[in-house]
């Protein structure tokens, strides 16, 4: 008995160990490397995708209304995905959207003339949007609450690898050729990576509670009270990241007169920190508390556009966009305590609402973003800095976790 007693655990072995620290839970693991699978397929021609509309005789109007309607349907989608993935669960969800993708996909490489994307976009959004929520459930319904921000950590990692290397992948099978027949071969490879996606879905099994039936209106009244005033401070951060996002571009090389090979170099810098920062804050986030890194997050958006528009050499540049990759160094902890204030029987639906009402909510920030354009480009930045720091003033002053007094 004595020397049972004193017997040492067995040792893990370094596939475990890692599965553990990682959250690796295999639910969660499926629905990310999902992401990481379609994600791969669609950078390889998204970002392109202007080029190909012109290609088909569409002008700039045209253009400018397709990324309007592409903005419009990835606001609209969440809630129904939510809905669905309550409805029908979590699996069903995932082959529903990845059906109505492949059908988007298939429009695309087949379409003869500009009109038919926007029919194709309609169905291709279903995954970029409708599944958002039921991927936040995932994680939710499969993790507890002390490893929820490092499984939000892995998704959003795999979600964005993708996005800094396809891309120039994309670009050099159209390089060579031709916009029409690279865009093809990419939405090819998609359509591969699309059925590679639907076998690894088939692994998930998670178990939902059934609800009672629920109205749109329902779910809101029962938003706890904390998610209500995350939401509100939620939707002025993003606000302020709207209005100057768009312009970062112009007032880094137009003003400021960086070139666009370097700030090439400067996205590279933000990316990277972003990517540094997501396993460490995703641990502390699990073990200290969500709060501090949401309020890290919050201030970091807001001091984006103001360390732009302080700018006055590439070193200093650097060190903004060092600040904006630091944005998302509490986006886990965000996305932890979404799921965590969620009712677990209308999860997805609450995930769906949310962002929902965060999306439309700031629809007009880009256009007030232009409107200040014109007095002076330094405004857009100002005043989007301003309403930042409102945004985290909110938060701090208005959301408290459980354990705090």
């Amino acid at each position: 008995m004595t020397a049972d007693r004193n017997k040492s655990p067995t040792p893990q072995s370094w596939s475990a160990r890692l599965a553990d620290f990682f959250s690796l839970e295999r639910n969660v693991t499926a629905a990310s490397a999902a992401v990481f699978l379609l994600g791969l397929g669609e950078e390889l021609w998204k970002k392109f995708l202007p080029k190909y509309l012109e290609t088909l005789g569409a002008g700039t109007a045209i253009i400018g209304l397709f990324g309007t309607a592409e903005d419009f349907l990835d606001a609209v989608y969440q809630y129904p995905g939510g809905w669905i993935a309550d409805r029908f669960g979590r699996r069903r969800a995932f082959f529903t959207f990845i059906g109505l993708a492949v059908i988007g996909y298939l429009i695309y490489l087949f379409s003869p003339a500009w009109p038919y994307l926007f029919l194709g976009l309609a169905f291709a959004m279903a995954w970029q949007s409708m599944a958002s929520p039921a991927i936040f459930a995932v994680i939710g319904d499969s993790l507890p609450k002390e490893r929820r921000a490092m499984g939000f950590t892995l998704q959003s990692l795999l979600k964005r690898i993708p996005i800094v290397f396809a891309p120039m992948i994309g670009g050099a099978v159209i390089a060579s050729a031709g916009i029409a027949t690279g865009i093809r071969i990419g939405l090819l490879i998609t359509l591969a990576l699309a059925v590679v996606t639907i076998f690894i879905i088939m692994t998930i099994q998670v178990e939902i509670r059934k609800s009672e039936p629920l109205n749109i209106f329902d779910v809101w009244k029962l938003f706890h009270r904390r998610l209500k005033l995350l939401l509100v401070s939620d939707i002025i951060i993003r606000t302020c990241e709207g209005m100057a996002g768009v312009f970062v571009i112009l007032y880094v090389t137009n003003v400021l007169r960086v070139s666009v090979a370097r700030f090439g170099v400067l996205i590279a810098i933000q990316i990277a920190t972003s990517i540094l920062v997501y396993i460490p804050a995703a641990k502390f986030a699990d073990r200290i508390g969500r709060r501090p890194f949401v309020i890290a997050t919050f201030f970091c958006f807001a001091g984006f556009p103001l360390a732009i528009v302080l700018s006055q050499s590439f070193a200093t540049l650097v060190l903004a966009f060092v600040i904006g990759g630091l944005r998302e160094i509490g986006e886990p902890a965000r996305k932890a305590m979404i799921v965590d204030l969620a009712e677990p029987q209308i999860r997805a639906r609450t995930v769906g609402l949310y962002y929902l009402m965060r999306s439309l909510s700031i629809t007009p920030a880009a256009a007030i973003g232009g409107l200040l354009w014109k007095i002076t480009p330094a405004t857009t930045f100002i005043v989007a800095g301003a309403i930042g720091l409102i945004g985290a003033i909110v938060f701090v002053t208005t959301v408290r976790e459980r354990f705090e007094t």
